[in-house]
């Protein structure tokens, strides 16, 4: 399986931190953000990594080079200073990512989750990583019942950031930029997204103040 790590976004929110270093170098625990997935993802057995760029996205060529030093082989996706949503980065990195199931993952999240135990292929269009909702975002995404997903349902969960998508869920789509959640939606709706509750350390860095939160609890973890 192949994976990709989004690292496109401009990090608004982390500002002053990414005026000059792009969200996905930010420091956790002693290394960067996505240096955490690339070091998860060779674990797990998963070489073959895309990492799609932006916003000062030289600096992440400079920091991981061709991901020898990682044990992986690193491609990249460059997209304009504008980026491409997180679908349209997708998209855009398609013919880097081959024709199976492959794996996506945000950069700006922390977890521990053993990408080993994704499925290579899928029953379906799509599989996603769902974890309890966090407190700034009470009401989460989707509902997971049945090792199912669909748009509602009694207690939805939280989408995590990690998911395996078949290259047909991108099928109608047309270069530029669009988000990912409608494509999701509507797989959906024809039942063609499955899906696991991960109930270990996960954490999305949207905020300066969750980024020292969370580094006060991995050096605890450690």
């Amino acid at each position: 399986m192949r994976a990709m790590i989004l690292a496109a976004g401009r990090g608004e929110r982390m500002r002053p931190l990414t005026d000059d270093t792009p969200k996905p170098l930010l420091r956790i625990g002693g290394q960067t953000l996505i240096e955490h997935h690339v070091h998860a993802l060779a674990r797990a057995g998963i070489t073959e990594l895309v990492i799609n760029h932006a916003h000062l996205g030289e600096q992440i060529v400079t920091a991981l080079g061709d991901g020898n030093a990682y044990g992986v082989h690193i491609s990249y996706s460059a997209e304009p200073d504008g980026a491409l949503e997180t679908g349209g980065g997708i998209y855009n990195a398609l013919a880097l990512l081959g024709d199976a199931p492959f794996l996506v993952v945000n950069a700006d999240i922390w977890t521990d989750y053993d990408f080993s135990h994704l499925p290579a292929q899928l029953d379906g269009l799509a599989h996603l990583v769902m974890v309890d909702n966090p407190a700034h975002h009470p009401d989460g995404d989707f509902f997971l019942s049945g090792g199912r997903l669909s748009r509602d349902g009694p207690l939805r969960l939280t989408f995590s950031g990690m998911g395996v998508y078949q290259p047909a869920l991108f099928a109608n789509c047309t270069p530029g930029a669009f988000p990912l959640a409608p494509l999701l939606r509507a797989a959906m709706d024809a039942g063609q997204v499955t899906g696991e509750h991960y109930t270990g350390p996960w954490f999305d860095i949207g905020t300066p103040e969750r980024l020292d939160e969370v580094n006060r609890v991995v050096i605890n973890l450690q």
